[in-house]
């Protein structure tokens, strides 16, 4: 792992080789209804576990299966407010609703190296183009030949397309159809953090691998950023071609420490 790697896992970035997309999609109805159900901003990871294994709040019908639910969406989310990444989470989800397919979006790229290698392949098709689950198993087997088996491809193939799919990118069952992904000022605003966590300054906040996932024109994102900061989520600033984002609502002292640190 690079040095660079080591220090975004400390705010809940993962670069493990793994993924959950080679057993699930991102699990967008689950993560709902747990954090339904554990409706507490300062709900430890602790909380979340209890409330999948062992008063089963996802309606999974063995232990195993509660259990396997839980790992997938500590991979997928962390499901600990220490890491700012869920805790950014949390703070967009019940503020800005309409926005919470790109939020687990953006987090589960953030955290699933198999999922984060398909955006460029996906991100690059015009909308209206069909893009077929062979053509996604050509590609995430190009990136590592014979890494997976032709059934494991298959099934991480069609949970990668239904993530994407969940997200708003895509659309249709069996044909999948490029599309536009709806961003609002709570997705935005998550995805500047990311940059900004990742070391992006000024412009380059709206340059990102994250922005990207927004499917938006810099000057939409640039507009609902301004949204974010009138409603106080973040602090937005643009005079002319300068510009400065500033997350003290979702950053503590500590991880500015560790930015401080980065640069």
């Amino acid at each position: 792992m690079t040095e660079k790697n080591k220090q975004l896992s400390r705010f809940g970035f993962s670069f493990e080789r793994g993924g959950a997309h080679s057993s699930r999609t991102m699990m967008l109805k689950e993560l709902g209804t747990l954090l339904t159900y554990v409706d507490r901003h300062e709900a430890e990871k602790s909380d979340y576990f209890q409330a999948i294994d062992d008063e089963n709040c996802l309606g999974k019908r063995s232990g195993k299966t509660r259990t396997l639910t839980y790992r997938h969406l500590v991979d997928l989310y962390s499901l600990d407010r220490a890491n700012v990444l869920f805790r950014a989470l949390l703070y967009f989800w019940n503020r800005d609703i309409e926005a919470q397919p790109l939020l687990a979006l953006i987090c589960t790229f953030a955290r699933d190296p198999i999922f984060r290698s398909t955006a460029p392949f996906i991100l690059k098709f015009p909308e209206g183009a069909t893009i077929t689950r062979e053509s996604l198993e050509e590609f995430i087997d190009a990136q590592e030949p014979g890494r997976f088996s032709k059934a494991t491809l298959k099934s991480t193939a069609q949970n990668i397309n239904s993530t994407w799919t969940k997200s708003g990118h895509l659309y249709g069952h069996a044909r999948k159809v490029r599309s536009r992904a709806n961003p609002t000022a709570g997705s935005v605003s998550y995805a500047l953090l990311l940059g900004y966590l990742a070391g992006s300054r000024g412009q380059s906040l709206f340059q990102t691998e994250y922005t990207k996932l927004l499917d938006c024109t810099f000057d939409k994102a640039v507009e609902l950023a301004e949204e974010a900061s009138r409603k106080g989520w973040i602090v937005f600033k643009r005079v002319g071609d300068v510009i400065e984002g500033l997350f003290p609502n979702l950053i503590n002292q500590e991880e500015m420490e560790w930015l401080r640190e980065q640069s």
